[in-house]
């Protein structure tokens, strides 16, 4: 008996031992392919994301190359970018765009990424955007005094809310005094906290108050070439009770004494080397008539005295537009009649003192309103075109395929 059990041990255990390896041989077998199969799902995935980088760097490109032909006056769109099959830097995948539309109907990008055999693509509108996006930004700090309202006309449907803004993190750079109103937001800087930034503890915000996603950009102010170019006038000064300039040009300074009076009748663009000094009842006039504008460039600052005026006559923002150059560091204004007007001075420290209400849009360092005012924004100035200073194209929406 023990004999015969003894003789088929060695058979059991060959039998084990082949089943042994056959499980083996099956689990090497299974993570082989599950390691090939990892290995072919990474492969796509790092392909997937790199052709999905390739469309991404495609529209980037194609919206920087975008804003650079905005800096070739007058816009031409018969010629738009394209590129074909461009390679991305440091990776195998490459991309493709193009450019569709007109200044008219909007432009549209299609960019397709491309690695191996995984294609992306994206397809974004743009938009046009000019300087006078928000109502009010200080760029370091907004004051507005006790009783001061912001609000806002000329509104589509279907435009965003009123808002007024700062790039600054710093604790109190938006300081909203008693009885003050904004009728619209309030926003900061990237990664700020609203609650530290503004003081608006006696004051209403009927929006919402939050942190910007990127910074407000304020590119610096450039001087038309032609303007530039052309021989100073002399400084503007009182020799006469009222002086009236119908054509574009270049000078030294605007020096008005008392009462005195300067009338722009036609589409006037003035460049304004040194200062802009309006005494007492001294008035900078744009008549009512159609064509009547003004575009200040400004190198110096500006001083408008007591019951002093910058008077739009027309009483539309869009008619006088005053850009201030880096050198441009303080405007000053103690208006004695409303102020209709956009100002656009990213170096310049911009105080209104006037009791009297403005309508426009302010763009400034820091901006200061210390006298119980409405300030009502005209979005109407969100209509930018191709001449306007600081203007750029911008994704307004996308998609993915």
């Amino acid at each position: 008996m023990n004999k015969s059990l003894q003789s088929k041990k060695p058979g059991y255990a060959t039998v084990m031992v082949l089943l042994a390896v056959v499980i083996l041989l099956a689990t090497g077998v299974g993570l082989l392919g599950l390691g090939l199969n990892s290995r072919t799902f990474s492969i796509r995935t790092a392909s997937e994301v790199a052709a999905r980088c390739a469309a991404d760097a495609g529209l980037t490109k194609a919206l920087f190359e975008m804003n650079e032909k905005l800096k070739a006056r007058p816009w031409d769109d018969s010629l738009l970018p394209e590129a074909t099959y461009e390679a991305l830097p440091n990776c195998d995948a490459v991309f493709s765009y193009t450019v569709t539309g007109d200044i008219d109907s909007g432009y549209t990008i299609e960019s397709t990424g491309i690695c191996g055999q995984s294609q992306r693509s994206i397809s974004c509108t743009l938009r046009l955007v000019g300087p006078f996006e928000p109502a009010i930004c200080g760029d370091e700090s907004i004051s507005l005094k006790n009783g001061s309202m912001v609000d806002g006309y000329n509104y589509d449907s279907d435009e965003e809310n009123l808002k007024v803004g700062t790039n600054s993190i710093e604790s109190g750079a938006v300081d909203l005094k008693n009885g003050v109103i904004v009728n619209g937001d309030v926003v900061v800087g990237v990664g700020g906290d609203p609650d530290v930034i503004i003081n608006a503890t006696w004051a209403t915000i009927t929006g919402e108050t939050y942190a910007m996603t990127e910074e407000y950009e304020l590119p610096p102010v450039a001087v038309p070439g032609w303007l530039e170019s052309l021989p100073s006038k002399g400084t503007i000064e009182d020799s006469t009770t009222t002086t009236t300039i119908t054509s574009s040009g270049k000078y030294d300074g605007i020096d008005l004494s008392n009462g005195k009076i300067i009338t722009v009748d036609g589409p006037v663009t003035l460049y304004i080397t040194g200062d802009v000094i309006l005494k007492n009842s001294a008035e900078l006039q744009v008549v009512d008539d159609d064509g009547v504008c003004l575009t200040l460039y400004l190198a110096g600052g500006v001083e408008v005295k007591n019951s002093g005026a910058v008077n739009n006559l027309a009483q539309d923002p869009t008619k006088l537009t005053i850009y201030g150059l880096d050198s441009c560091e303080s405007i000053i204004l103690k208006n004695g009649s409303d102020f209709y007007g956009a100002i656009y001075a990213p170096n310049a420290d911009v105080t209104f003192h006037n009791s009297a209400n403005a309508y426009g849009c302010v763009i400034a360092r820091n901006f200061e309103q210390k006298n119980s005012a409405a300030f009502n924004y005209d979005a109407s100035l969100r209509n930018a075109s191709t001449n306007d200073e600081c203007v750029r194209f911008v994704v307004k929406g996308w998609c993915e395929e």
